[in-house]
């Protein structure tokens, strides 16, 4: 077996729990707006999901640029009240803006900031991650060689595009990868289906429902020692 020499790492309910953040910067943008503009129909979860998947059916790249889609959807929200072009986008800009900030406020998983401190001693580190959450603003750029979005490759994992993107960046063979992850499709899957090895970060005790064996499992970041586990 080739040592390995890079551990990639997914973000979103990886290093954090990601629900509660999107739940503060939806609720909370949608505030700053209306203090602008007056009361908006927001609709209910269901009708927001459906204008997500209308919009992008009308436009692929919505599918994976995160930040396009979110402008979309204050755009469809705010045209009805905003008449003038110019006042529009600027007031959609602000308001990605606004939603961006609050979006990186997170909090990480006890043990990761020490896990990626000790890891990056030894390995080379790099981020795979479907969102749009970016490591300088989140004060963890120092650790890793590089961060791939869906939006760099236009693509979501499992889909091959961030997994090719690494080993080209790292000129390293699959076999030299590690992959970590909490999403048993989009992470472990796609990670394997590349040629790398893959660790499952499971939190939350949730079962392995797919229909091949369950890779190697750790569900505290205390524990990270279980990745390095593979390299040995």
């Amino acid at each position: 077996m080739s040592k390995v020499q890079l551990i990639t790492f997914d973000l979103d309910d990886t290093f954090w729990d990601i629900g509660p953040v999107i739940i503060n910067a939806e609720m909370t943008t949608r505030k700053w707006i209306e203090e602008k503009v007056g009361e908006i129909e927001w609709g209910t979860l269901e009708s927001f999901l459906e204008l997500r998947n209308k919009l992008a059916k009308n436009d692929e790249s919505l599918n994976w640029d995160l930040g396009k889609l979110r402008r979309e959807i204050f755009r469809v929200k705010l045209s009805p009240i905003i008449s003038n072009s110019k006042e529009l986008e600027n007031l959609v800009n602000q308001a990605f803006d606004f939603f961006l900030n609050k979006r990186h406020e997170v909090v990480f998983y006890d043990g990761v900031i020490d896990a990626l401190e000790a890891l990056s001693k030894d390995y080379e580190l790099g981020v795979l991650t479907n969102g749009n959450a970016d490591i300088k603003r989140l004060g963890i750029n120092k650790y890793f060689n590089f961060s791939i979005s869906s939006a760099d490759v236009k693509s979501n994992k499992p889909e091959e595009g961030h997994f090719k993107k690494a080993l080209s960046n790292s000129k390293l063979l699959p076999q030299e990868v590690i992959h970590v992850g909490d999403h048993q499709i989009n992470d472990v899957t796609g990670a394997l289906n590349a040629g790398m090895h893959a660790v499952w970060f499971n939190k939350d005790a949730a079962e392995w429902a797919q229909n091949y064996n369950q890779p190697t499992t750790f569900s505290d970041w205390y524990n990270y020692q279980k990745i390095e586990e593979l390299s040995i």
